[in-house]
């Protein structure tokens, strides 16, 4: 093989043990070597290869120089280049984008949590209706988990999620309108908003399989995912003080032009793989393509519905997600009404009592992905370790929620509830990133039959929380059945799932 003379080409050399001839190596050196700031000099040519001298017009000194992308080559995200800059790798560019929009998504869809107890007070809502214009929103996200999961599966993440946001920005400017115009509008606008979410999280989870190498998924997906629970906590947040000094249509504003401006980002910096991407370099490249187990997703095949609902492990992922919406939307949505009627506080405390947990679930998030990145990298079977996480993030949260049901103080409550909220967030390294575990072709369609599934458990539990609410005046009871939910749950998970490839 041909060797090479400046430093940190070793990449280079790699990249074309398998190239035959002189002719086809040249013009890619050339190539790289403008894309990397160097000056390629051919000295010579064998039977065996031949050598580049490095010429380096522009330095001050003579020394070693380092390929920038040397960096990705060895695993790391953040590059240094010779001048003893940092640059940061184009997939950490490109988790970093889909966190932003998951907070957006969920702020958009935690400010109505908030503006509820106002627009309930004008309109005299009862406990039971308040119920069904929270669970709107989940109308429109029942129907389009699948079909959204399929276009994922077909066109890419970047184009599916780009207008799922352009949509529910619509729907979220629209919203303030619609409360005020009449019901029936309120609900259309909301089951709209919906609509154009659930095209959310099957383009978050196609888009980071397809940037991110096996072994650093569960890490990308914390990231990813802090950033949706961080939505929660700048929602709860701001959306009373806007209120306060704006009005009902501040936050709703405010989120509206946040998602506009970050589809222009969007749309101009970032591609559905990172082979398309102009600028990613050949190490990062190869560092992603090198460490996935699975095939590249045939975009053309029809989802195999029938022999998917046919497996076991299908029907783990279904029910862990049923769960986690059921008590995921729970909380949701009826958290600051919880601090109000059980214990009597304001708006703005109920808003920063609701707030804490969500901050914690984001940090417990990403240490959950680091955890399971790390036991991966250490020799633990993918089923160990999806079912570990998996058990963590059922069991724990059903303690908790029993424990909820003797609180006698705000802060008690708040502290159950972060405990709750921070261990399901390990639920992130089980059953979301499952999907693609076991069906890498068809990850976005088997995402969107289980959200489905899953939003349709959240629509009842919704609903069911007011009705109970309402009629027993409390919310003890329905706290304990989503606790012994939870654990049934847990049971099942460990016995059906797997992390192995079925599909």
């Amino acid at each position: 093989m041909a060797s090479l003379s400046f430093s940190g080409t070793t990449a280079l050399q790699r990249h074309f043990e398998a190239s035959t001839t002189t002719a086809t190596k040249l013009p890619f050196l050339k190539q790289a070597a403008v894309k990397w700031g160097r000056t390629p000099l051919i000295t010579s040519t064998t039977d065996t290869g031949f050598r580049v001298a490095e010429h380096l017009s522009q330095r001050r000194r003579v020394g070693v120089v380092r390929c920038v992308a040397e960096g990705v080559e060895r695993g790391g995200m953040w590059l240094r280049s010779e001048e003893g800059l940092f640059a940061v790798a184009e997939r950490l560019k490109v988790v970093a984008m889909v966190a932003c929009v998951m907070c957006l998504c969920n702020a958009d869809r935690v400010v109505m949590s908030v503006a509820i107890v106002p627009l309930a007070a004008k309109h005299g809502w009862s406990s039971s209706f308040l119920g069904v214009v929270q669970s709107s929103f989940l109308w429109g996200y029942i129907f389009s988990s699948v079909v959204g999961g399929a276009l994922v599966d077909r066109y890419g993440g970047k184009t599916v999620l780009g207008w799922g946001v352009a949509f529910w920005s619509l729907a979220t400017l629209l919203t303030p309108w619609a409360a005020n115009h009449s019901t029936i509008s309120l609900l259309a606008v909301r089951a709209f908003f919906g609509l154009a979410e659930g095209v959310a999280l099957p383009s978050m989870s196609t888009m980071l399989s397809r940037w991110f190498p096996t072994h650093e998924r569960a890490s990308a997906v914390g990231i990813s995912m802090a950033g949706f629970h961080m939505g929660n906590v700048i929602g709860l947040l701001l959306t009373p003080i806007m209120m306060s000094t704006i009005g009902i249509s501040g936050p709703f504003l405010l989120f509206a032009s946040l998602g506009l401006l970050w589809l222009t980002s969007w749309s101009f910096n970032v591609t559905n793989n990172p082979g398309d991407s102009p600028f990613i370099s050949m190490s990062e490249l190869r560092l992603i393509q090198h460490g996935k187990t699975e095939p590249t997703a045939n975009n053309n095949a029809m989802p195999p519905m029938k022999l998917l609902l046919s497996k076991s492990p299908t029907w783990a992922i279904i029910f862990a997600n049923i769960t986690n919406n059921w008590g995921y939307f729970v909380l949701l949505s009826w958290m600051p009404v919880y601090f109000k009627t059980v214990f009597g506080v304001n708006l703005r405390q109920a808003a920063w009592f609701s707030a804490v947990p969500w901050g914690m679930m984001a940090i417990s998030g990403y240490i959950a992905g680091r955890l399971s990145d790390y036991l991966i990298k250490a020799g633990y079977s993918l089923t160990l370790v999806r079912k570990v996480m998996q058990s963590i993030g059922f069991i724990g949260p059903g303690v908790a929620l029993l424990c909820l049901n003797f609180a006698k103080a705000p802060t008690v409550a708040a502290a159950f509830m972060t405990i709750a909220l921070s261990l399901s967030s390990f639920s992130q390294a089980g059953f979301l990133l499952n999907m693609q575990d076991i069906a890498p072709q068809y990850a976005g369609f088997l995402h969107g039959i289980a959200n489905s599934a899953g939003t349709l458990a959240a629509i009842i539990s919704t609903i069911g929380t007011g009705y109970f609410v309402q009629w027993l005046g409390s919310f003890q009871t329905f706290l304990t059945v989503t606790a012994a939910l939870y654990f049934v749950t847990a049971i099942f998970w460990n016995l059906y799932s797997t992390g192995e490839r079925v599909f």
